[in-house]
């Protein structure tokens, strides 16, 4: 008789290992870099961010660091060819201005690549700002309960009332003003915090309440050992997917306060700031809008798709096996549920529809 094993495809014991094959454990850091290697549009995602980032870094340089490009994006140079752009792809070629050159004959190449600059500083400050105090209120609210949750969680939500575009158009307004985009991000990520808290807090409560948090406290571990080496890594994938998420938002805020004129000041440039400077020459030169909006889309874009990656590679719901000549994914229960059921024999058929329904 066949057994129920046999049909699945299923060995009854292990094999052997093939010749040359190492077998080994694999740590969780590994197990999710491996998951997110596999994830083609996280893959795709931070290799075109990544090939921005160097690109607005090398071209027009950062700081005292000067750049290949041969003009700034605060130099004016005479007005070529009425300021169309010079970018050739076939072949390819960037000429005098790639992007064209605004009203003033200020290269929108420079001025592009300077906003990209700009808007990722500011994403990244953003990003870094909220998830540290996210994750500190959360954490502390999810952990202590009691009296230290109801103050952390009570001013959560008087923070979370207060309409967030509102409240980073009037700190970010003097910001920007007076102290640059890094003090413009930094007040952001002070007003960005609170859906992160939230997440970290609702993780918390889950994770305190689990076996092994249980045992650490009968070994005699101390509170801050529990946080830190126990709940917090097992914490980290809503921490980190949470944290792009956040990033990808912080660039449309400050596009829509540099639009409005309440972000970056002149005589810096950002994205938004760029789009709102030219919004006027929108049916007569277009490109000027092509380009910071393109780029735009690209780093939110990437932003999004790299969050994807991760929260399917700390996702622990992911991992599943593949049966040996079977063309769909199964999972451990599905297996040991289909190896119980006796299979149907045909010569069983007519026999056990006669007999349905009687013991």
């Amino acid at each position: 008789m066949t057994s129920p094993l046999s049909m699945l495809n299923v060995p009854s014991e292990p094999t052997a290992a093939e010749p040359g094959e190492e077998v080994r454990g694999l740590s969780q850091g590994r197990i999710v870099l491996k998951r997110f290697r596999g994830h083609t549009g996280a893959v795709v995602g931070i290799c075109v961010f990544v090939v921005v980032l160097i690109l607005a870094i090398s071209a027009i340089g950062l700081g005292p660091l000067p750049g290949w490009w041969k003009y700034t994006y605060r130099q004016t140079p005479t007005l070529m060819n009425g300021g169309h752009p010079t970018l050739s792809l076939f072949p390819f070629h960037l000429g005098e201005h790639p992007f064209g050159q605004d009203r003033v004959g200020r290269d929108m190449f420079a001025m592009t690549l300077r906003g990209a600059q700009i808007s990722m500083m500011i994403m990244a400050t953003v990003g870094t700002i909220a998830a540290l105090v996210g994750v500190v209120i959360g954490a502390s609210a999810g952990f202590f309960r009691g009296k230290v949750e109801a103050v952390l969680m009570r001013f959560t939500d008087m923070i979370i009332i207060i309409p967030p575009l509102i409240a980073a158009a009037v700190v970010g307004h003097t910001a920007g003003r007076f102290g640059g985009p890094v003090f413009l991000g930094l007040f952001l990520g002070l007003v960005s915090w609170t859906g992160m808290a939230r997440l970290v807090r609702g993780d918390f409560l889950s994770l305190r309440e689990r076996e092994f948090v249980d045992a650490a406290r009968l070994a005699g571990a101390s509170n801050r050992r529990i946080i830190f080496k126990h709940i917090l890594p097992n914490a980290v994938g809503v921490i980190t997917v949470n944290s792009t998420l956040l990033m990808s938002s912080a660039i449309l805020t400050e596009t829509a306060l540099s639009y409005v004129g309440l972000g970056v000041q002149p005589p810096d440039v950002s994205l938004g700031s760029l789009i709102s400077a030219n919004q006027s020459a929108f049916s007569t030169r277009p490109w000027l809008f092509w380009w910071p909006g393109l780029f735009i889309v690209v780093i939110c874009l990437c932003v999004n798709f790299i969050g994807d990656g991760l929260r399917d590679a700390f996702d622990p719901r992911q991992k599943k096996i593949r049966l040996r000549g079977m063309s769909e994914t199964v999972s451990l229960p599905g297996v040991a549920q289909a190896a119980m059921v006796p299979a149907p024999y045909p010569e069983n058929e007519g026999h056990w529809a006669d007999h349905e329904g009687q013991p």
